[in-house]
């Protein structure tokens, strides 16, 4: 299958002879690919008339791909979905996506999932000790503990999802993958669900769209002596700072003896707009 990058490449050659010069300065350098659904997340206003046309040329050139979508809404609401309308092909938004050798099905729409963090959690999986406990705060469909229980040697996964629909697909993709015996999920509020388990962890992963700050004392809670808490957030390139900050002002107040190990980028959001990773040891 073409690379990600190729494409990108390639579209605009594809388009030179069905688009003007003015037209083809307008398209989108930009989009992402889960399963067979090409995603548009900036598409130009001036480019409503042509986008049909966009669309097909995908269609007839990308033959892996069934459907092109384009956002109308940015991430927002309860469980931060994106509104998606179909510009060309079939009209679903529900698909199967390869990652880190294993199978993850979603509805695009309805579900949260960055195809951009596939390199971020095969980074955890390199992190992770044999046996250890690990927790995926914000699991969704479950890309974390999939490609955790799936790739290292851990003792165990456990998953806590708010959003009905992610929570269900998430259990269909344990069981597709054959997971059942080192993945445990759980539906609701972490909040509420992470003192009815009592448990404490070697590993805890906050993978929240936004607002992690707000469960960080949650995992200090619940993080093993010794353990490794991956914080993430979303900045601007110049203010990476800002996220090592947050963590250190939140163990200072908790009086938790912290030390960050590394800060990274972990995908790009928009333009000079990343989100980052805090590497967190708690002693």
């Amino acid at each position: 299958m073409i690379s990600l990058n190729k494409m990108k490449q390639n579209l605009k050659y594809y388009l030179k002879n069905k688009l003007t010069k003015k037209e083809m300065k307008l398209v989108p350098s930009s989009f992402d690919v889960v399963g067979d659904i090409l995603i548009f997340s900036d598409f130009p206003k001036e480019l409503i008339k042509k986008e049909k046309i966009i669309g097909q040329t995908i269609l007839e050139d990308y033959h892996h791909i069934k459907t092109v979508l384009k956002k109308t809404k940015k991430y927002s609401g309860k469980f931060r979905t994106p509104k998606l309308k179909v510009i060309a092909g079939e009209k679903i938004k529900e698909t199967i996506c390869k990652e880190n050798d294993v199978f993850i099905k979603l509805d695009v729409e309805k579900v949260y999932f960055s195809p951009r963090m596939s390199s971020e959690r095969k980074r955890i999986t390199y992190l992770i000790k044999p046996n250890e406990s690990i927790l995926v705060m914000f699991s969704g469909a479950a890309p974390y503990p999939l490609v955790i229980a799936k790739n290292t040697k851990c003792k165990e996964v456990y998953g806590i999802e708010i959003n009905p629909i992610a929570y269900k697909y998430a259990l269909e993709n344990i069981k597709n993958n054959k997971l059942e015996n080192k993945i445990k999920l759980f539906f609701g509020n972490v909040k509420k669900i992470m003192p009815k388990l009592n448990k404490e962890f070697d590993r805890i992963l906050m993978p929240l769209p936004r607002g992690g700050q707000y469960f960080l004392d949650l995992a200090l809670k619940y993080i093993k002596s010794k353990g490794m808490i991956h914080f993430y957030d979303f900045l601007h390139e110049d203010e990476f700072y800002k996220a090592e900050k947050k963590v250190k002002d939140i163990c200072i107040k908790l009086k938790k003896k912290c030390k960050i190990i590394k800060v990274i980028k972990c995908g790009q959001y928009s333009p000079r707009f990343y989100r980052v990773c805090v590497d967190l040891f708690v002693d």
